[in-house]
C-alpha cells in the first residue's frame, strides 16, 4: 500500500487528462444526436437505435479493456501510448458531413460509433483505474475528483462555445454539417497532446506488483459481492440517465418549445459554466461532510428545483437547467470519489483486488444509462410525433418539456434511494485502508 502522498501538482496533471476526455466526450454527448437528426436528416427513432447501439458497444468493450488491464503488474500508461493517436481520428470520422442516403448514411454512423468508442475504450478505462493508483487516501481521491470534474466541465464550456462559432464562421449556420467536422478536427488536435503527457508525467503506484493475477471468475465474484460497488454504481447510472436526457433535450426544448434555436447552445456553454464554478464548492463540501452525504445534499438541490420548473411552467427554464447541472456535477464529484474507494471495500470483504474491472465495469454502466437515454429520448419523440427539422405539433412541443423535467426528477429520486444502501459512511474506507496495511505487513514479515 501507498506510504507517501502524491502532490498537488501530480494530482493536477493527472486531472488534466480529463479536459482531453471530455473534449470528445460533451461533443458526443450534447452534439452527436441532434448531428443525427438535424444535419443528417436521420429519423430520431434510427438516431436514438444507432446511439443507443453505441452505447451499448462501448460499456462492452469497457469491460473487455478492464478484463484486459487487470493483471496486477499492467501499467496503465501503456494503453494511453498506444491508443491516443487512434481515438483522435475516430472521433473526426463521427462528423465526416456525408450526402448518401438514410441506409447508407445510417451505417456509416453506426460504424464511426463503434470505432469511436472501441479506441475512447482503450484510453479511457486505464486512465480511469489509474486514480485508484494515486493515493489511497480518500481525501486525496476526493480533490482528484475535484480536479477531474473541473477539467471537464471546462471542456464542456469549451465545447458548447467553440462548436457552433465553429459553424458560423464557415457557414454562417451554427449547426451546419461543416462547423462539427471542423470542431472535432480542432478538439482532437489539443486532446492528443494532453493525453500523451499524462502518460509520460503521471505518477503510477502498482499495488503488490508481483502478486499473482485473480481469475477472472473471481473477480465477477468480487465485484457482484461488493456492495459499496453495486449500490453506487446502480445510483451513478440512474443519475446519468437522468443527465442525458436533460442535455440531450435542450437544443430541441430552446429550438421547438421556446422558438429560440439559438439559446440551446448558449444556455448549455452557461450550464457548462455553472457546473465549472460549482466544482471547488463539491469538492470542498464532500471533504467536510464525506462524499455519501453530499450525494443526498444535491438530490436535494435537484429535488426542489424540479417542483420550482414544474411550478413556474416555462417562465425560468435556464434556472431550472442552471440547478441541475450544479447538481449533477455534484453527483459525478461524489462518483468518482467513491468509486475507488469501493476498490479497497472489496479487498477487504473478498481478499481479491479487482481494479481495472472495476472500472470498466463501472464505466459500462454508464453507457448502458446513456444508451438507454438515448434510445429512450427517439422512442418519446416518435410516440409525440417529432418531425426532424420541421414544425413541431403543440403535443410534441408539451411531449419535450415533460421529458427534460421528468426524467431528471425520476432519475434523482431513484438515485438517492439506491445511495442509503451504499456501506461507505464517513470513516469507514480510512479503517479499510488501515486494516489492509496491517496485513500486508504481517504478511511481510
Amino acid at each position: 500500500m501507498q506510504i507517501e502522498r502524491p502532490s498537488t501538482t501530480s494530482l493536477l496533471r493527472f486531472a488534466s487528462g480529463d479536459l482531453a476526455f471530455n473534449l470528445y466526450w460533451q461533443s458526443v454527448s450534447l452534439f452527436l444526436l441532434f448531428f443525427y437528426t438535424d444535419v443528417l436528416g436521420l429519423p430520431p427513432a434510427l438516431s436514438g437505435l444507432i446511439y443507443m447501439a453505441g452505447a451499448v458497444w462501448d460499456g462492452l468493450a469497457d469491460v473487455i479493456v478492464g478484463m484486459i488491464a487487470q493483471r496486477p503488474n499492467t501499467s496503465y500508461r501503456r494503453f494511453i501510448y498506444a491508443a491516443a493517436a487512434p481515438l483522435a481520428l475516430s472521433s473526426i470520422a463521427l462528423y465526416l458531413p456525408t450526402k448518401l442516403d438514410v441506409a447508407w448514411t445510417a451505417g456509416a454512423a453506426l460504424l464511426a460509433q463503434i470505432s469511436f468508442r472501441t479506441m475512447y475504450a482503450l484510453v479511457n478505462v486505464p486512465y480511469a483505474a489509474w486514480s485508484a493508483r494515486i493515493s489511497t487516501e480518500s481525501s486525496d481521491r476526493t480533490t482528484l475528483a475535484g480536479m477531474r470534474m473541473l477539467f471537464g466541465a471546462l471542456a464542456a464550456v469549451i465545447v458548447v462555445l467553440a462548436t457552433p462559432w465553429i459553424g458560423l464562421q464557415m457557414t454562417g449556420d451554427p449547426t451546419g454539417r461543416a462547423g462539427f467536422f471542423a470542431a472535432a478536427i480542432l478538439a482532437a488536435t489539443f486532446a492528443t497532446p494532453l493525453l500523451l503527457n499524462v502518460a509520460r508525467t503521471a505518477p503510477e503506484m502498482l499495488h503488490q506488483p508481483h502478486a499473482a493475477a485473480p481469475s477472472l471468475r473471481d473477480c465477477w465474484r468480487t465485484l457482484g459481492c461488493n456492495r459499496a460497488f453495486v449500490t453506487l454504481n446502480l445510483a451513478a447510472a440512474s443519475a446519468g440517465m437522468a443527465a442525458a436526457l436533460l442535455n440531450q433535450s435542450v437544443l430541441y426544448y430552446f429550438k421547438n418549445v421556446l422558438s429560440d434555436p439559438s439559446g440551446g447552445p448558449q444556455t448549455l456553454a452557461v450550464m457548462g459554466l455553472a457546473g465549472t464554478l460549482s466544482v471547488p464548492i463539491w469538492t470542498l463540501v464532500a471533504r467536510r461532510i464525506e462524499t455519501r452525504t453530499t450525494w443526498f445534499a444535491a438530490s436535494t438541490i435537484g429535488a426542489v428545483a424540479a417542483i420550482g420548473f414544474a411550478a413556474t411552467g416555462d417562465d425560468h427554464p435556464r434556472l431550472f437547467l442552471l440547478s441541475l447541472q450544479v447538481v449533477f456535477t455534484g453527483l459525478n464529484i461524489g462518483f468518482h470519489a467513491m468509486l475507488p474507494d469501493t476498490v479497497e471495500y472489496g479487498e477487504m470483504r473478498h481478499g481479491v483486488r479487482v481494479e481495472a474491472m472495476a472500472f470498466g465495469v463501472a464505466a459500462l454502466m454508464q453507457k448502458l444509462a446513456v444508451a438507454a437515454a438515448a434510445g429512450a429520448l427517439g422512442l418519446v419523440y416518435m410516440r409525440i410525433g417529432y418531425v426532424p427539422a420541421g414544425p413541431q405539433s403543440p403535443t410534441a412541443q408539451v411531449g419535450i418539456r415533460w421529458l427534460m423535467l421528468g426524467a431528471p426528477a425520476l432519475g434523482l429520486a431513484t438515485a438517492a434511494l439506491l445511495m442509503l444502501a451504499n456501506p461507505l459512511r464517513r470513516g469507514v474506507h480510512a479503517q479499510i485502508v488501515a486494516s489492509l496495511s496491517t496485513n500486508i505487513r504481517e504478511q511481510n514479515d
